[in-house]
């Protein structure tokens, strides 16, 4: 996959529009995937329709997820995908049984993620011939329908594809096609966060398609969930970034003809401000997504435990895990995505995994009978996002004539729109996110973010006051501190606390 350099059309020819992908243009483009690898051959949608129908409703993320929904359950899930399919099958299914997982993930492989597929089947070949996994996933494409389907026939749990393709139509086609029933991703989460070079124009076109394939299943009686990818880089994002993507992400596939969304963000380690997160992400998608006439759609949440660096010790990383599922639990997420000790070394094992899943379970439970008292900071903090939100969204609007796709597009061309630490050249990377002294993340620059005096004045002073109580003029020396911080045992980082930690 390369990025042609379109400015008016996508990845797959397709003019930049909000607007639903007609179903004769869908399925001739369709043609033209299904080609890309022998595989997507096999792919026949009216007899997957037919499989699906057949599946029980606990192999369904939908399914699993509306019940937990309604009786205020909270899912946990871990990440894990490795080459080969029987070792994939024995990875999940010790998720399963030994870690509890409530949904199970495959998370692709690098090279399927950049739609390199002749280089994931010699990672697949080399992987049996050393007897070990030798790509950072699985392969879905390469193996096709009937691979997925064992998994999906083999494991209790229901199955959700993990990943961060940019190009992500085929992958889509093979895997909805074998019996999974989530697709995490968006047009924007996977390509700002993971690409340099290619276009937001293209992954958006590319990623309607995921939405209106997943929409046809719908209209055919099959549930897909669509998660969408709110960590973005993971890195010290303000909450506000994240729900703006999240809102452009999820009208554009409700308007696809998807129902089922489930939005995310991630921990980013102050209490007050990440329950205020989870909480107005919900409330806000609802309400964005109703005044575009698309009130059909059930919105759920997902919060990822936290996305930077870990400690190395292993006791020190439970405890950042144990934070995140109660942070969870008290502002009431649908889903956890799961964490574990392993985090700052490399890919877990399976029984490192496992214990993450457990310590999330453990808390999760134990304050599952609990809530979180709306006190007056915590009233601030939902409604500083709010106002974020709106007059971020307010100038995207504008900037697109009120088209959501081309608003997105010239948003994050003018910086309206901003991701800290993105490698793509599409993002302006001007705004500077930095934490006050209590740690929630505040706006050291704002870029060309178009926020009025009140949002500003509220920001420089919480950052002012750090530097007060630090002694220390407000600098990128803090947003540096701050990257590193909780790997190396605090929230914010300062000199002093380094040196004493270290």
């Amino acid at each position: 996959m390369e990025d042609k350099g379109m400015e008016d059309k996508g990845m797959l020819g397709v003019e930049l529009s909000d607007q639903r992908l007609p179903e004769e243009k869908f399925f001739a483009l369709r043609k033209k995937v299904l080609s890309e690898w022998p595989t997507g051959k096999d792919v026949d949608i009216a007899e997957a329709i037919t499989y699906h129908n057949k599946l029980p409703g606990k192999k369904n993320v939908t399914a699993v997820l509306m019940r937990a929904a309604s009786r205020g359950d909270i899912l946990i899930q871990p990440r894990a995908g490795v080459t080969l399919l029987e070792e994939q099958i024995k990875l999940l299914r010790y998720l399963q049984d030994e870690g509890g997982a409530d949904i199970l993930p495959t998370t692709i492989d690098s090279y399927t993620r950049q739609n390199q597929y002749n280089a994931a089947q010699k990672g697949i070949e080399e992987s049996k011939k050393m007897g070990r996994s030798m790509l950072n996933g699985f392969p879905v494409v390469n193996y096709g329908v009937a691979a997925c389907r064992r998994l999906v026939e083999t494991l209790d749990r229901p199955l959700q594809v993990r990943h961060g393709t940019p190009d992500a139509c085929l992958l889509a086609e093979i895997s909805l096609a074998g019996g999974f029933t989530d697709f995490e991703g968006g047009g924007i989460g996977y390509n700002i966060p993971y690409a340099k070079d290619i276009s937001l124009e293209a992954t958006i076109t590319a990623w309607q398609y995921v939405d209106r394939l997943v929409g046809y299943y719908h209209e055919h009686g099959i549930a897909i969930n669509r998660e969408l990818y709110g960590t973005l880089t993971g890195t010290l994002i303000p909450p506000s970034i994240s729900h703006v993507v999240g809102i452009i992400e999820g009208i554009l596939a409700a308007r696809q003809g998807v129902k089922f969304i489930t939005f995310g963000c991630g921990q980013n380690g102050n209490f007050l401000q990440d329950i205020a997160s989870i909480q107005t992400l919900h409330e806000l998608a609802t309400e964005y997504l109703a005044q575009e006439g698309l009130s059909d759609v059930r919105v759920t949440t997902v919060f990822h435990q936290w996305m930077g660096g870990f400690p190395p010790d292993e006791a020190r990383a439970f405890a950042v895990i144990a934070w995140g599922a109660a942070v969870a639990a008290l502002a009431k997420a649908n889903k956890i995505i799961v964490k574990t000790p392993h985090e700052a070394i490399g890919i877990p094992t399976k029984e490192a995994n496992a214990q993450g899943l457990k310590t999330t379970r453990q808390m999760v439970k134990m304050l599952e009978d609990q809530s979180i008292e709306q006190t007056d900071k915590l009233k601030i903090e939902k409604a500083m996002i709010r106002a974020e939100v709106a007059q971020i969204i307010d100038k995207v609007l504008e900037l697109g004539d009120g088209d959501w796709a081309q608003g997105a597009v010239r948003g994050f061309a003018a910086g309206i729109i901003d991701v800290p630490f993105a490698p793509s050249r599409y993002t302006s990377g001007t705004m500077l996110p930095a934490r006050d002294k209590e740690g929630a993340i505040r706006f050291l620059d704002f870029g060309n973010l178009s926020f009025d005096h009140q949002v500003k004045e509220f920001h420089r002073e919480k950052i002012a006051e750090r530097g007060r109580s630090e002694h220390r003029e407000p600098n990128f020396q803090m947003v540096i501190d701050d990257v590193y911080a909780i790997g190396q045992g605090c929230l914010v980082g300062h000199p002093k606390v380094k040196a004493e930690v270290g």
